[in-house]
């Protein structure tokens, strides 16, 4: 072991690994405390945002950094996440092998210190590169996440992703905001979208670990009202929700966004009433799954839109 591993090894914010453990694997286990799939995820709805607003003036290098801001931003929030929770992540099978929930990462002053100067950085990033409005969106979205949902709501009441839903949106708003400080009414309504689409999202994968999560203590809505019952609000939840996809073609949105909003949505909904009939685990994951696919043909629909403008 070279000195540069040794120092890595012997840092207060790891715990050493067994020699065997390859240097890969140690650096892997580091960037998944900062959840980058779900972080990519965001990201990308920012960019349809960005997208979404016909007039926008952003340019290449505006773009890369706002994307990069947000996905910055999301990692500092996925990483506090992960912070807070590690007690209760090691009561489910499901999280238990996290890095902060193992112990094979420790939590102390220096990651927070990490994470405050991560979010600061991407703000400062957003704000200076694109304009102040958007840099905000990116604050709010972070904060929703970290402060409102992960230590305000989600030990507190069952309607936590429902509020906490909204970091989401405002990854959206940042993407707009920064193409046009006006953004307009589409990247308004495909932030309402984002609000509608995280419930059904995450109450189906709810449905799926409900046991674990009730292992926990924690009140997501399958364990408060039961997975039938979650079940049917999961379904009825995704008929708004998908409903509300439609709006954007009011306002401008082409034929490519509808059409990812009409086979998207049906997808979803054939699902969640797949899940709302047996809410067993299967069903619970497949709804799951669904709602990435219809999130992923409204942005790829979206992005279409605005190549062909």
């Amino acid at each position: 072991m070279n000195h540069a591993e040794s120092s890595l090894v012997s840092s207060p914010l790891i715990t050493a690994a067994p020699a065997a453990c390859p240097m890969h694997s140690r650096w892997r286990l580091v960037l998944s405390v900062f959840k980058l799939r779900i972080g990519v995820l965001i990201m990308f709805t920012a960019l349809a945002g960005m997208a979404i607003v016909p007039d926008g003036l952003a340019t290449p290098w505006q773009t890369l950094v706002l994307a990069l801001s947000v996905l910055l931003a999301s990692a500092s929030a996925g990483a506090f996440n992960q912070y807070v929770e590690a007690d209760s992540d090691r009561l489910m099978a499901r999280t238990r092998g996290r890095a902060f929930a193992s112990g094979a990462l420790r939590r102390g002053p220096r990651w927070l210190m990490l994470m405050l100067a991560m979010l600061a950085g991407a703000v400062a990033a957003a704000g200076l590169v694109t304009n102040w409005i958007a840099a905000l969106f990116v604050l709010l979205g972070a904060l929703t996440y970290a402060l409102v949902y992960t230590v305000g709501l989600k030990r507190r009441t069952p309607w936590n992703i429902v509020i906490g839903g909204a970091a989401g949106s405002f990854a959206v708003l940042a993407g707009a905001a920064a193409a046009s400080p006006q953004m307009g009414p589409p990247a308004w309504l495909l932030a309402l979208v984002l609000l509608l689409w995280t419930p059904p999202h995450f109450w189906s994968l709810a449905i799926a670990n409900r046991d674990q999560y009730a292992a926990a203590g924690v009140p997501m809505l399958p364990v408060v009202v039961g997975p039938e019952r979650a079940a049917r609000i999961v379904h009825w939840s995704t008929a708004a929700m998908v409903a509300a996809t439609l709006l954007p073609l009011g306002f401008g949105a082409g034929w490519a966004y509808g059409l990812g909003a009409v086979l998207g949505g049906a997808h979803f909904l054939r699902k969640t009433s797949a899940l709302a009939r047996e809410p067993v685990h299967a069903r619970a994951m497949a709804a799951f799954f669904a709602s990435m696919v219809q999130l992923s043909a409204l942005i790829l629909g979206v992005w279409l839109d605005a190549a062909l403008r």
